[in-house]
């Protein structure tokens, strides 16, 4: 089988790597060698051992013989253009392009579907860590009910660094890009963007419909400060970045947020670049599935692994389906409860509707933490009007997670 690479960054270049030095286990999995035929990239390599780059996407689309192509571009365009003309062409297309399956998922799964191929995206979350398959094949025979986790390595190295280094979030995030683990530009992880095209992926997958992602609650971990650091140290949490999503009705409510996770937790021992993601049903329990959410090899082994299922099924389409997106199958999340962690400064009241006194600031006599009982949106609301007619003041406001 030949394949085509588009993109040879990190995950592209390792995808190579991975092919040529297991070509004996490939041979034994797939019943045939995997030939890497051409590599899609405007950059040149001229120190590379492969001899086959091209500069013109027409090179793997007009080639007969190519017959998967592992799309590692990034971003929506033109990795969308260049996997769809592909996929009409009758390839198969395997990805690790979070953004690209959260936007454009649904109508490139149809267009595999009607041409008897496959679209495959294992590495589009959790790194190396094998989540998709078994959300489509092995966890299909009860619903369910809630998906939460930690989904972006970046963001749980940074946060592992405040926790056990005692570091700011500004120091951890130098440190963080020094290692290679943060882009220059850290958007996109810092902010939860990442973690959202991520959970709405597994949306999609474990409840059936498409959820438009730029329409999910997302928080990122910019305004943690060492006060909650160690107000959670104090109270038996850990902080992570989750993404979380749930039955809300007849309607799907995914959002991103920091959290505190109590120690007793798996979640809170998941530490540095690590992702752990929980999948709750009814029938099910839970299962957790936990591994490195980044790197070369990691990743450009899911992607691989979905070469040799593509191979595997050459004329036959694995099925992986979801709804069209429809607006009122996405839930705003007003009525979804939660208990929460607030921080605050003033003289504690002495009742707090709704909400407990737990803890006083070592350093800051005037600051101090309260948790709740499960409250919906509205709920928090008139709790945070009761603690300002209190003359006092909401610092910090966190979700608590996995009890």
């Amino acid at each position: 089988m030949k394949i085509a690479i588009m993109g040879f960054g990190v995950v592209g270049s390792g995808v190579g790597e991975v092919v040529v030095k297991n070509q004996e286990t490939l041979i034994n999995r797939c019943g045939e060698p995997v030939e890497v035929a051409h590599i899609l990239d405007l950059r040149d390599f001229p120190d590379s051992e492969f001899k086959c780059f091209t500069k013109d996407f027409n090179d793997i689309l007009n080639d007969p013989e190519v017959g998967v192509v592992v799309e590692t571009m990034g971003g929506v365009n033109p990795a969308y253009d260049f996997t769809k003309k592909l996929l009409l062409a009758g390839k198969h297309v395997v990805t690790s392009n979070k953004e690209l399956v959260a936007t454009h998922g649904t109508e490139l799964l149809d267009i595999a579907r009607e041409r008897n191929i496959n679209y495959l995206f294992e590495a589009s979350v959790g790194g190396g860590i094998p989540i998709i398959r078994p959300m489509y094949s092995c966890l299909t025979a009860g619903e369910a009910t809630d998906i939460f986790g930690i989904l972006n390595g970046t963001t749980n190295y940074i946060l592992t660094q405040m926790f056990q280094c005692g570091e700011s979030f500004e120091s951890a995030l130098k440190a963080a890009q020094r290692k290679g683990y943060a882009e220059a530009d850290p958007t996109a992880d810092v902010e939860g963007f990442d973690t959202c095209r991520k959970i709405a992926i597994l949306a999609a997958l474990a409840f059936g419909k498409a959820l438009d992602y730029t329409k999910i609650s997302t928080e990122g971990i910019t305004k943690i400060t060492a006060d909650d650091v160690a107000f959670a140290e104090k109270l038996g949490y850990a902080i992570k970045l989750i993404g979380h999503c749930t039955k809300d009705g007849d309607a799907v409510y995914a959002a991103v947020f920091p959290a505190l996770v109590p120690k007793n937790s798996p979640l809170a021992g998941i530490n540095d670049v690590f992702n752990g993601i929980i999948v709750r049903g009814e029938d099910l329990g839970e299962v957790m599935f936990y591994g490195r959410g980044a790197g070369k090899l990691p990743t450009a082994n899911a992607v691989v692994a979905d070469v040799v299922d593509a191979i595997k099924h050459k004329r036959v389409n694995v099925i992986i389906k979801w709804d069209k997106y429809d607006e009122k199958h996405q839930s705003s999340g007003e009525n979804v409860p939660y208990a929460y962690y607030l921080r605050i400064s003033g003289k504690a009241p002495a009742n707090i509707p709704g909400g407990k006194v737990v803890a006083f600031s070592e350093n800051k006599q005037t600051e101090f933490a309260v948790l709740t009982e499960s409250l919906t949106k509205s709920g928090l609301d008139a709790l945070v009007c009761e603690v300002k007619a209190s003359e006092c003041e909401v610092l910090s406001c966190m979700r608590l997670i996995g009890e």
